[in-house]
């Protein structure tokens, strides 16, 4: 027999199958997905490998053939399924077959396990006593003290024992030796949740809950698999939703993943699953401890949970029943992988649920284009949640022109009618959010007086402003002057937004010295369970004002918040991005979703400089299918996803020169690629090479190139032609190259 195996070597010219015989002693043990030590190369340099696959046959001259060297012992396993998912990441999103594999690998190596210990007496009573006699006439008050505690209870815990009753490990081995006890070992899981099943509660599901949830359950049973999404607005009852289908998927035998964007929504969300479904429910994400991480994903491979929630990476929990993905807010960036293979979480699951005959639900109040355009086309089932639970409207929501505060002498970040609201709220003991927005902060420049943002001619995005002095597009290069007076209006109030979270909390300690504060933004969540404690904090009254970044308005209910204030909507409206304005209607509608989820109605506050603009607009009436219409206009005429798929190639090297001659000669043979596919009918348009935002990282310089297509397929197809033209030529092996497909934001 032999063994496929992928070498541990994140190099191009190595990302292919090597063949290694079975020794005998291993036949039977070898299970695909296993690490492995391997002889490899002339030298025979002992390195790892992942076995991918086995066979009979061998491909090459079985005289060259060497053996394995041996087993990993403390290594976890890759599922077989999850060898397959990792081929297709690789194919569609680029790198190496090892940086693939070990995406997928929840877990790197195997953890100590914890022991729960405790002491047994092996003695019946009366031969108890007449030791517990002989050890006080012997003054031996130790052993006296063991036998005396055990003659209370037989069954003691291991550190009372040693810590309580103060008796050491030499004493206790000493009486195990005598037969008078024995010591005990059980293996416990460090569980990262504790929490009761609480009774279910009734439930009065509204006509669109029940019609999502029959459609879902029925389609089901029948046997048909596919993806969904659930379209419904901020407090129409997702979650229930998603509980009554896992519900329902756990019956006939199956089990589920539901992924969360941010740690920050673990808490709230684990919390309603637990009550739900009790210990059969765990998390996954990077705060969690290596241990604790490790125990999860053995609970999950022996089939002792049925739950599995967490960010992204909880995507590849290893089910052997998987029957249902479940991903909340579809929209958010943080689905999108940063690293080789730069995957979206979205597409992933969809193609894992393919492989292992399982469904897919997204869920979000503001779908991103391209899932709602998948809606649309008949590629996802579109269910509906037009309403809020129990009849509650929708907040009230007020735009404030921040150029008309200007007008007035209002110089300061709240405008007049926040400030009113705000102390109307305090004085009736109600709660207030204030989102500040910083996604896009690096650096547009607008003009307070009349909103005039200074754009690229070219790409419609906004330039960003750079330290030497000029505005840059990171699209296609253009670059200008910095200016010192709005082009528009002639006014001398052009600049960007300087303030943070910490400055508003000082702020708002100043003008309302009588309320509670409290801030959340990366500084004050880098522990552990800081989002825990800040989010009970809150949810329990202990704060009058929450103020913090985009992470305070995803997914939270608070009933007594009766307020949302959205500070500098601007920032991310003209961010150098083509989803600018995606990315700004959805984080105000979800604000405003926070507000009035009790039951007292909710008033919401957007503080903009460009009030006209329609994702303002469509945010202030939470019109998300009037906003999809102007959006999907804006793409088709630009050529962006989901009116057409783009590509980014970025290209990252040490020397600045080589980077210049490498992308040169990239893109010349990129031109080439794109004419064949012409001369096929479909068009290919290349852009750049551009310079990122950041040029330059850690002593790095970076460019990129784009490509548009409105086939992916064509672009997998250029993709896999650049790899190829990068692995023959060694001109490129100084380089750093990198794919990402349909990118979340430009670099």
């Amino acid at each position: 027999m032999y063994a496929d195996i992928i070498v541990d070597i994140t190099h191009e010219k190595l990302d292919k199958i090597f063949q290694y015989r079975i020794p005998k002693e291993m036949e039977g043990r070898l299970q695909t997905g296993m690490e492995v030590l391997i002889p490899f190369g002339r030298a025979n340099r002992e390195t790892k490998g992942y076995v991918i696959g086995f066979s009979e046959k061998c491909n090459y001259d079985p005289e060259k053939i060497k053996e394995i060297t041996q087993i990993i012992q403390n290594h976890i396993a890759i599922e077989a399924k999850l060898v397959a998912l990792a081929a297709w990441m690789k194919e569609h999103y680029g790198g190496t077959m090892i940086q693939a594999l070990k995406t997928v690998l929840p877990i790197k190596q195997q953890e100590k396990q914890k022991e729960q210990r405790s002491i047994r007496l092996l003695l019946d009573r009366r031969e108890a006593k007449e030791r517990l006699s002989y050890f006080l006439s012997k003054n031996q008050t130790a052993r006296a003290r063991v036998v005396a505690a055990l003659l209370d209870r037989p069954i003691l815990p291991y550190e009372y024992v040693t810590r309580q009753l103060k008796v050491t490990a030499a004493v206790l081995r000493a009486m195990e030796e005598q037969r008078i006890l024995q010591i005990e070992a059980e293996v416990v899981y460090r569980n990262p949740v504790t929490a009761k099943r609480t009774k279910q509660q009734s439930f009065c599901y509204t006509e669109a809950q029940q019609a999502a949830i029959h459609t879902f359950c029925e389609e089901y049973r029948r046997g048909k698999r596919g993806t969904y999404l659930v379209y419904g607005v901020t407090g129409s009852g997702k979650t229930e939703v998603y509980m009554e289908m896992i519900e329902h998927v756990i019956a006939e035998g199956k089990q589920a993943i539901v992924l969360i964007p941010e740690i920050a929504l673990t808490y709230q969300t684990v919390m309603r699953f637990y009550q739900r479904f009790g210990d059969r429910v765990s998390i996954i994400n990077s705060r969690l401890s290596k241990g604790e991480r490790y125990d999860q994903m053995i609970r999950a491979k022996r089939g002792e949970i049925n739950v599995m929630i967490g960010p992204r990476s909880a995507l590849f929990t290893p089910f052997e029943r998987l029957g249902l993905i479940i991903i909340d807010e579809e929209h958010e960036g943080t689905y999108k992988s940063e690293q080789t293979p730069r995957y979206h979480a979205r597409e992933t699951a969809i193609a894992r649920a393919a492989m292992e005959g399982a469904s897919v639900v997204l869920g979000s109040a503001t779908p991103s284009m391209e899932a709602f355009y998948k809606a649309m086309t008949g590629e996802f089932r579109l269910l509906r949640l037009p309403e809020r639970t129990k009849q509650r409207a929708m907040a009230h929501v007020t735009v404030a022109d921040m150029r008309k505060e200007l007008e007035k002498g209002n110089r300061s970040i709240f405008s007049d009618a926040l400030r009113s609201l705000m102390e109307d709220r305090l004085k009736k003991k109600e709660q207030i959010m204030l989102f500040l927005n910083r996604r896009g902060y690096a650096g547009f420049i607008s003009c307070r007086s009349c909103g005039h943002v200074v754009k690229c001619p070219h790409c419609d995005v906004s330039l960003s402003s750079h330290r030497n002095g000029k505005l840059v597009c990171h699209y296609c290069g253009y670059e200008q002057p910095m200016v010192t007076s709005c082009p528009e209006c002639g006014s001398s109030h052009v600049g960007g937004f300087r303030a943070g979270t910490q400055q508003i909390e000082e702020l708002l300690l100043r003008e309302f010295p009588q309320a509670k504060v409290l801030r959340m933004d990366m500084d004050t969540t880098k522990q552990k369970d800081g989002h825990e404690k800040i989010l009970a904090a809150f949810s329990s009254g202990e704060a009058d004002i929450l103020v913090g970044t985009q992470m305070i308005v995803k997914g939270h209910d608070f009933g007594n918040v009766t307020l949302v204030g959205v500070l500098a909507a601007d920032l991310s409206l003209y961010a150098d991005d083509y989803r600018a304005g995606e990315r700004t209607f959805q984080l105000l509608t979800q604000a405003a979703g926070r507000a009035g989820r009790g039951e007292k109605a909710g008033e919401v506050v957007i503080q903009t400089y460009s009030p006209e603009h329609y994702s303002i607009v469509a945010a202030a009436k939470q019109d998300y299918e009037q906003f999809f219409q102007e959006e999907m206009t804006y793409r088709a005429l630009m050529g962006y996803p989901p009116a057409s798929q783009l590509m980014a190639v970025l290209v990252s090297c040490k020397e600045e020169e080589l980077l210049e001659t490498a992308c040169h000669y990239l893109k010349a043979y990129a031109e080439t690629c794109c004419k064949k596919c012409e001369r096929a009918g479909t068009s290919v348009q290349l852009i750049g090479p551009a310079s990122p935002y950041v040029g330059k990282v850690r002593d790095t310089y970076r460019r990129v190139i784009y490509l548009k297509s409105e086939q992916e397929a064509v672009l997998v197809f250029l993709k896999d032609q650049l790899e190829q033209y990068i692995e023959i030529n060694s001109g490129f092996q100084n380089l750093w190259i990198q794919f990402d497909l349909n990118p979340m934001s430009v670099f």
